[in-house]
């Protein structure tokens, strides 16, 4: 665990209060703002991680990369990845980072439902 993780100074405080002061004023439980907060922290976090570590940083180092894993890999064995990478990865405009802002609408639908159909259990935030 990360020093920030175990001792977090003031400034992720204040964060992490103000998105919990967000999702109370918004109709989430304390329950569900933990949930909330769980899983939108996970996912920005991860994906940021992940994103900082891909082994290219342009569409031309894309393709090689991509060029490189698939000539070392027989399409009969992989068919589902070699028809993501050729259809929908190698094709002009595709942007890795456009996949966080699918992931973060679905996040925020399965949210918004969640907080739709819970039995309330405690009040709403009032700021």
């Amino acid at each position: 665990m990360t020093s920030s993780r175990s001792t977090p100074g003031p400034a992720t405080l204040r964060h992490h209060d103000a998105v919990l002061g967000i999702l109370r004023t918004a109709g989430f439980s304390i329950e569900l703002a933990a949930h909330a907060f769980s899983v939108l922290d996970s996912y920005i976090y991860g994906f940021a991680l992940q994103e900082a570590n891909l082994p290219f940083k342009d569409s031309e180092e894309l393709a090689a990369v991509a060029d490189t894993i698939l000539g070392n890999l027989p399409a009969d064995e992989y068919p589902h990845l070699t028809e993501l990478t050729v259809e929908h990865v190698l094709q002009p405009g595709y942007d890795y980072g456009n996949e966080y802002l699918f992931g973060l609408d679905l996040i925020l639908d399965g949210l918004d439902r969640a907080r739709d159909t819970a039995v309330p259990t405690d009040p709403p935030h009032q700021p």
